[in-house]
C-alpha cells in the first residue's frame, strides 16, 4: 500500500472491515459481527442507504416528520425525492398512512425510534407492520434506544430481512468527537455498504478508544441520564409558563412553552444552548432541551426561573 517504514504502528492503514472492533461490539450489542456496518457517524450509514438502494432522480424514499433532518439532507444531495408523513398529535405513526405514501419507486421508509425532536418511542407493533407490508429498504433509526426500556429493533435482525437498525457512539457512548456509527443489517445489506464505502473509513485511533470504552460498559451513566431526565421532566412542569413537558425515551425532553423564541433568546443570554424547534412543523412552540450532569441541569432550571421571573408578573 505504499506505506512508510517507520513511525510504527501508526504507519499502516487501519484495517478497512474493522473485524476485531466489530467482535467486540457484536458481543455487546448481541448481533453477529458479519451483521455490523461501521461509519464516520450514522450519518455514513445513512448516505449509503440512498447511494445503494436509490436512483437519483427516479425513486424515492418516505419518511415520518417531524424527524432528525439528515435524511432530508441527504436525499437532496442524492436527487431521490423526499416524501413526509407526519406524526399525529402523540407523535406516533399510522403504518397504513406510510403504506399509501409509497408507489412503485419508493426504495426506502426511516422512522427513528426514539424520535428526534419528539423524544418519544415509536410504536413497535406499527413499526412492525410498515416492514412486514413495504417491499423495501425500512431503515429503524435507534440512535437513544440505550436511553429506552423497549426492545432494540437489532435484536430482530433475523425476523426482518429488509431492515437495517442505525446505532452510534455519539448519544449514550459519550462519543460524539469521535464520529462512530454502527447499522446493523443482514450481511448481504453490509457487504453492499463495504463494496461502495471509502476504504478506510474508521481509524486506528478511534477504534482503540471504542474498544476501551466496550471493556467499560456505560450502564451507569445512563441510568444517571435517566434519573436527571425524571427530575427536570418534573421540575419544568411547575412553570407557569410551560404548557407541556412531552414524554421522553432519549437523552432530551420537548418542551411546549409560551414563547419558545423569547425564552431560546434568554437562555442563549445566559449562555446556555438549547434547540429552537418553533419553526418546524408538528413541533410549534417547543424548545428541545438535552439532560447534562446535574450540575448542568441545575444551572438550566436557575436560568429558566430567572426567565419566569422577567416574564410573568
Amino acid at each position: 500500500a505504499n506505506e512508510n517504514p517507520y513511525n510504527a504502528p501508526i504507519n499502516r492503514y487501519p484495517d478497512p472491515l474493522q473485524e476485531s472492533l466489530k467482535i467486540q461490539i457484536a458481543k455487546y450489542k448481541e448481533v453477529r459481527p458479519e451483521s455490523i456496518f461501521l461509519g464516520n457517524g450514522s450519518d455514513e450509514a445513512i448516505d449509503l442507504v440512498f447511494r445503494v438502494f436509490c436512483t437519483p432522480g427516479v425513486d424515492n424514499v418516505v419518511a415520518i416528520a417531524p424527524t432528525y433532518g439528515m435524511y432530508e439532507v441527504c436525499a437532496e444531495i442524492n436527487d431521490v425525492e423526499y416524501r413526509k408523513v407526519l406524526l399525529d398529535e402523540n407523535f406516533q405513526i399510522d403504518a397504513s398512512k406510510i403504506l399509501a405514501s409509497c408507489d412503485e419507486n419508493t426504495k426506502v421508509v426511516f422512522i427513528c425510534t426514539p424520535n428526534n425532536p419528539t423524544g418519544n418511542n415509536i410504536s413497535r407493533v406499527e413499526i412492525e407492520q410498515v416492514l412486514k407490508n413495504f417491499d423495501g429498504i425500512v431503515v429503524v433509526d435507534e440512535a437513544y434506544s440505550d436511553f429506552s426500556k423497549s426492545r432494540p429493533f437489532r435484536l430482530d435482525l433475523l425476523q426482518y430481512p429488509n431492515i437495517i437498525v442505525l446505532n452510534t457512539f455519539s448519544k449514550a457512548w459519550g462519543c460524539a468527537a469521535i464520529i462512530l456509527g454502527m447499522a446493523f443489517a443482514s450481511p448481504q445489506i453490509v457487504n453492499l455498504f463495504n463494496k461502495v464505502k471509502y476504504p478506510y473509513n474508521i481509524n486506528v485511533a478511534t477504534m482503540k478508544i471504542v474498544c476501551d470504552l466496550l471493556t467499560k460498559g456505560i450502564d451507569e451513566e445512563v441510568e444517571q441520564i435517566k434519573q436527571q431526565r425524571a427530575l427536570v421532566a418534573e421540575a419544568l412542569a411547575e412553570f407557569k409558563f410551560v404548557e407541556r413537558v412531552y414524554p421522553s425515551d432519549a437523552n432530551f425532553l420537548l418542551v411546549e412553552v409560551v414563547d419558545a423564541d423569547a425564552m431560546y433568546d434568554f437562555l442563549i443570554s445566559r449562555g446556555i444552548i438549547v434547540r429552537n424547534r418553533n419553526r418546524v412543523k408538528g413541533c410549534e412552540g417547543c424548545l428541545r432541551l438535552t439532560i447534562g450532569r446535574p450540575e448542568e441541569n441545575e444551572a438550566l432550571l436557575k436560568s429558566i426561573s430567572e426567565y419566569e421571573k422577567s416574564v410573568v408578573r
